[in-house]
């Protein structure tokens, strides 16, 4: 085992940890101490006083109570208990990130995938917002999401669909999007996992093998994993929530530099961390290292035993005071003293059983329900305009994931409060769900819809309204399936299932593969439909002549089949663009398409190096000149658009300074937020029919990446209509992280701008000189 190197850091006056060398973060976690006590910056000031005088009044055991779970009764994820003679209620912590879980009479909406496919900054504050709506309902005073990480480097990652994207700007600008539509309903959201958390086999300890251990250098670990908990941190995100895995030989949920270092100190982080279910790992060393709650039980490792830690000094009162303040700071920001349910109060412990039916589903949520799932849905194939369909005779259908999900297809139950449990009919594959449309993944992503829209339901009305002719055929050896010639159109629906726990064993299974393919023989017009929970291959039948077009749906929620049929037949024209790229071959990928497995001498604590830096997904293939079949950000539509315009300059009165100088402010140093450059261009339709475009941004930062995405706006036109559009660049976003400086640095020289469609499709370039 690599021994962590114990090093006392230096903190400047300012607060800003000191590193001494990149080297030393390597593979080791430097320690930060003390834990930093939350100040009750900028809007945290009112709620900070009333939490202190709160604390005030209470017993060294009555504030220790407040920083671990109890045993729930009433369907939480998690619960915090009363103080008895305060009129503190308790709190209720819940799953999750794409729709409260464990309850009925809610919503499953797009999951995180599809929120990134979508590239819609105000859609995706107004899901978080409805979603809200119904975790309030509910009582659920905190919830557990969004999810920033995994940011996705592993490509079979079994978690990566529970966020949005695997480019940290766009993660984590759809990620503060969700902070802000969340709390503003008056509910904490726990960004998470914090930090690294990039596998799912050996997150945890088993027997005597130990936690995965992620070692990332300081540059990677500023650039790329910790930039969309900034963003989150900037937008107020009340809790984070800390990881199963290790983080450079340490814990997640005891790491001093992550927590204190990183998180409280050089982000300024005002709000509480929580543990995962069950990743904490000691008692005094968690305190000391900057964690604020455990869950779901304190006693392990706290309640008694941290009273007693006090009590011998192990653990100065002040820790105690630090986390009980954090905690009462967010129950009072969001108001959920004054206006907010019981803890719990329509969370059933089963949703078989008895409860109090409390409706959570609001009548204005249907709306963003629907767009968000349409949105979500990637056409990137279209030939010879297959699509939209053009008043179908009649149209084949066939697939799995097409028809009503199925809790007891093939005699296995399939949906359970929330948990989703593939068939295992198919001995061949254990890469898909086979009994019904996959709307979400597995484990605590995953949620319960308030129905289901199936395709086969959906296109079922379709064609009862039209006058069109559907056959399906859904038996599970529909490898052998006929097509009756003729068929206008046949379209074959698969899927591509994930889940908590498991990473993906791959990223093509061939039952699906061979089953598009007996289509694509007997059928001149296939259309492909793919409900993924990552990246899915499809070189093996892609370049088939009867393939004529294909939609990767991502997890679209309860109107999966609705969203669909809107897309097919050009009721909407498709407007989502790919949040990761899709390779031609699991090759291209090379060490970053699976996980890391314990070996050799590390075989009781697996390592993790993530040698490759900031290089993964599109950047990697960049560097490496590799031509993926789609790229990061593409996507067709029913329309075209032409780029021009393109102006890119410095700000007037922009501090172009190598290093920010301001206080720490919620996010960092004040001035990283400050506007240092300006770009602009003019988009304009030039098809026939209204659509949206992606302006996609990307910059070539010195010594960087080949380019990076630093911004982007989804523009709806009518045809012939023009748009202008305007970025700002921070910053941040043109700097880099000086690990000697321990600084952002804003290096002098010329800084390559492209705007265009996709990472790829870049028509418009320009040169910003700093």
């Amino acid at each position: 085992m690599r021994a962590p190197i114990i090093l006392l850091l230096a903190v400047q006056a300012s607060g800003q940890a000191l590193i001494s060398s990149d080297t030393a973060f390597y593979g080791e976690s430097p320690a930060v101490y003390p834990s930093p006590n939350a100040t009750g910056v900028g809007d945290w000031e009112d709620a900070y006083a009333k939490a202190v005088d709160f604390v005030a009044q209470l017993t060294l055991a009555e504030k220790v109570a407040l920083t671990g779970g109890v045993s729930s009764g009433n369907g939480c994820a998690g619960r915090i208990p009363a103080i008895n003679g305060t009129d503190f209620p308790g709190l209720c912590l819940s799953d999750g990130p794409a729709g409260i879980r464990g309850t009925n009479l809610v919503s499953s909406w797009p999951a995180g995938n599809a929120v990134g496919a979508s590239w819609n900054r105000n859609l995706t504050k107004l899901r978080g917002v409805g979603m809200a709506k119904e975790f309030k309902a509910k009582g659920a005073q905190v919830a557990l999401g969004p999810v920033v990480g995994p940011l996705g480097r592993i490509a079979n990652g079994g978690r990566n669909w529970e966020g949005f994207s695997n480019d940290p700007y766009l993660a984590g600008a759809l990620g503060a999007d969700s902070v802000e539509g969340i709390q503003s309903v008056g509910v904490t959201a726990s960004t998470k996992h914090f930090i690294a958390n990039e596998q799912e086999h050996y997150r945890n300890p088993s027997g005597n093998v130990a936690a995965v251990s992620a070692n990332i250098d300081d540059k990677t670990m500023h650039e790329l994993y910790l930039w969309p908990f900034q963003d989150a941190v900037k937008a107020g995100t009340g809790s984070i929530m800390c990881s199963y895995n290790r983080l450079n030989n340490s814990y997640g949920c005891a790491n001093s530099l992550t927590q204190n270092g990183l998180l409280k100190t050089e982000l300024g982080f005002q709000g509480f961390v929580v543990s995962d279910w069950g990743a904490q790992h000691s008692g005094v060393a968690s305190a000391l290292a900057g964690l604020d709650m455990a869950m779901p039980s304190g006693s392990s490792f706290w309640g008694n035993n941290l009273i007693a830690a006090v009590n011998n000094g192990s653990v100065p009162e002040s820790r105690i005071d630090d986390m009980a303040i954090r905690i009462l700071s967010t129950w009072y920001k969001f108001s959920q003293d004054t206006d907010f349910p019981a803890p719990g109060i329509g969370m059933p412990s089963r949703v078989s059983g008895p409860y109090q039916r409390i409706i959570g589903t609001s009548p204005d949520s249907k709306e963003v329900l629907l767009q968000g799932a349409i949105e979500g849905h990637v056409l990137v194939k279209n030939t010879n305009g297959a699509l939209p369909l053009k008043s179908p005779q009649l149209i084949s259908l066939y697939g799995y994931s097409a028809r009503t999900f199925d809790r007891y297809a093939w005699g296995t139950p399939g949906w359970n409060n929330g948990e989703e449990a593939r068939s295992t009919a198919d001995t061949s594959t254990t890469q898909i769900a086979s009994n019904g449309t996959l709307f979400t993944g597995g484990g605590s992503g995953g949620n319960m819809p308030a129905y289901l829209s199936s395709p086969y339901e959906a296109l079922s009305q379709r064609a009862y309204d039209d006058g069109t002719h559907l056959w399906w055929d859904f038996q599970y050896n529909s490898q052998n399936s006929q097509v009756d010639q003729g068929s206008d159109a046949c379209i074959v629906i698969g899927n591509a299932y994930a889940a908590e726990g498991a990473d993906r064993p791959g990223l093509h299974d061939d039952f699906t593969d061979n089953l598009i393919l007996n289509i694509a023989n007997q059928c001149n017009n296939t259309i492909v439909v793919f409900h993924n929970a990552g990246v899915r291959l499809v070189d093996q039948f892609i370049d088939h002549p009867n393939v004529t077009a294909l939609i990767f749906a991502h997890l679209p929620g309860q109107d999966a089949g609705r969203a669909l049929v809107s897309l097919l037949y050009g009721d909407t024209s498709p407007s989502g663009k790919l949040p990761y790229s899709v390779p031609h071959n699991e090759s291209d990928y090379g060490a970053l398409k699976n996980e890391s497995l314990p070996v050799g001498i590390y075989a009781n604590f697996p390592q993790s190096d993530f040698s490759e830096g900031v290089y993964i997904d599109y950047r990697a293939f960049d560097q490496q000149d590799i031509t993926p079949r789609y790229e990061f950000g593409f996507g067709l539509s029913y329309t075209t658009f032409g780029f021009s315009g393109l102006a890119a300059s410095v700000a007037a009165g922009a501090n172009t300074d190598a290093y920010p100088i301001q206080p720490i402010v919620e996010g960092g140093r004040q001035d990283l937020w400050d506007v240092v450059a300006q770009v602009s261009a003019d988009v304009a339709n030039t098809g026939s029919v209204q659509g949206a475009e992606v302006v996609q941004l990307y910059v070539g930062i010195p010594n960087g990446p080949i380019r990076q995405l630093r911004g982007f706006e989804k523009v709806l036109l009518s045809p012939g209509e023009s748009g202008h559009v305007t970025f700002d660049l921070t910053r941040r976003d043109l700097s880099t992280w000086d690990t000697e400086k321990q600084e952002w640095l804003l290096q002098e020289g010329e800084y390559q701008v492209y705007i265009g469609s996709s990472s790829r499709d870049l028509p418009l370039s320009s040169t910003l000189t700093i």
